[in-house]
This record gives structure tokens, sequence and C-alpha cells, in this order.
């Protein structure tokens, strides 16, 4: 059992990738960043003695400290905030007892796009469907939860990236976009590390719905239908993507927790 104000990675995981997910900070010393420079997913680094920085980030949600051990400098950090009157925990045994765990992610820090204004920025073409949906629901669940996308004109998309140092995805001929038979979804998977049971599973479905192959999977027909109505429903497309992130928090704790749940009438009939 954890202590009073400390989190177990395993308790960690069931949060991370829904919308209840804490705040995480990682203030781990750049000598112990550099032996290990991965991310727990969704989290984001600040110095361990910048307390007013971590304060401000954190605002008034509740937040878990990570440093490399789960010891001292994490133990302080939580010590101080939660004297302040912030709702924190540490993780116990750092990051070292996270990525000792068989099925824990982590996510390589080269592979994040440089931040603009704090947090990563990206832009693709405007009237989403799915993968222009899919994606920003899986970067800001567990990648930058304060991601901001930019959705514009195909013709236009070039030009903000490189006006506006954003970060264009699935796009023809980007770097975050469909490769051969996979889509801009399976790509952020691969970049980021993030092969876990439920995402691949999500991503099945996923790539089935946005390339139009039915057969790999019967969920696909659904999330088409889902996603044509979100599009007609919503002339904004952030108001969209608002509406989309729930349509994904759902599909995701149906990947991790209920695929395998059925449904019939009478209730029990095919037990």
């Amino acid at each position: 059992m954890a202590a009073a104000n400390a989190i177990t990675p395993r308790q960690l995981t069931r949060l991370i990738g829904t919308p209840t997910a804490p705040v995480l900070v990682d203030i781990r010393t750049d000598a112990d960043f550099d032996d290990d420079p991965r991310l727990i997913p969704g989290s984001f680094r600040l110095p361990f003695d910048d307390l007013d920085g971590i304060r401000q980030r954190i605002g008034d949600q509740p937040c878990v400290i990570i440093c490399q051990r789960g010891k001292k400098l994490s133990q302080g950090a939580v010590s101080w905030l939660r004297g302040q009157g912030h709702q924190a925990e540490y993780l116990e045994g750092g990051q070292y007892a996270w990525r000792d765990l068989p099925d824990a992610p982590m996510v390589p820090f080269a592979a994040l796009p440089a931040p603009a204004q704090g947090s990563t920025l990206w832009v693709t073409r405007h009237r989403p469907k799915i993968d222009r949906i899919a994606c920003p629901w899986l970067i800001r669940r567990f990648v930058d939860p304060q991601a901001r996308f930019l959705f514009v004109a195909p013709a236009e998309v070039q030009g903000v990236a490189d006006h506006f140092n954003a970060t264009p995805f699935d796009v023809e001929n980007t770097f975050w976009s469909h490769r051969g038979d996979a889509c801009t979804f399976d790509t952020m998977l691969d970049e980021f590390s993030l092969h876990i049971p439920a995402l691949d599973r999500l991503a099945q479905i996923i790539r089935a719905a946005d390339t139009n192959r039915h057969d790999l999977a019967p969920e696909a027909a659904g999330l088409l239908a889902l996603s044509v109505g979100l599009s007609r429903q919503y002339r904004d497309d952030h108001a969209q993507l608002e509406a989309g992130m729930h349509l994904y928090d759902a599909l995701y704790r149906w990947a991790r927790d209920g695929f395998d749940e059925t449904h019939d009438w009478p209730a029990g009939h095919g037990a």
C-alpha cells in the first residue's frame, strides 16, 4: 500500500489516458534525466526547485510529482505543495519503479516537437473526421495534455506550420502522417513508443475506419458513422474536437476494460 501522500505506479497506470488523470510533473535532475531521457506519458519537466513554477503549472488540479526513485526530491516537493493547499502525491519508487512495470510505456523526449509558448502546437487540414480527431486525443491524453491544434485549409497547412512554428500532421509528405497501410495514429504510437494493448486495439479500429478497410475490425463501421455524424453536427472544428475527445475517451475505456463484454436481450439470454 502506498503512503498517504504517494501513488503506486500500478495505480497511476489506471489514470493515465483518462480525462481525470492528474498533472504529472517530472522533477528529475538533469543528470538523472540524461541517464534515461524518457517521460511517463503525459508528464512534463520542471526543475525540482522551481516550486512556484510547479504551482502555476498545476493550478488547482491534482498532481503527481516524479523523481528518479521517489525519495528526497519528490517527497520534499510534495510536502511543500501540500502545505500550500495543493492535492499533490509523489510516485512511489519514482521513474525506476514505473519503468520496471512490464506494460508501462515511456515516451522518448526526443520524439516530442519543440513547444511553442509552453505547449506543443499542431496543425492539420480542416473538417476532421477520424485520424484528425484520434491523433489530438492521443496527444492530449498520453503526450502533452496542454497541446493545441489548428485546423486550416489543406493548401495552407505548411504555411501555417512555418509561420506559427506548428507541427503538421495527417498531411501528405510530412513526418507525422500515413506510412504504407498504417494511418497517422499508428505513426504516433510508433514514434511515441505507446504500444500498449488498449491503444493497439484502438489503433486497429481507427486504421480500419480511416482507410476504408472495415474487414480489419467490425467496430470500424460504427466509428466511421459516429465520426461523420460529429462532422455534420459541428461547423466549428474546435467544438468538434472537444466532442470527439469524449468519444475517444469512451473507446479507450472499451479497449482497455470492456472489449470482451457482450450484450443481449433478454438479459443473460446468451449465458
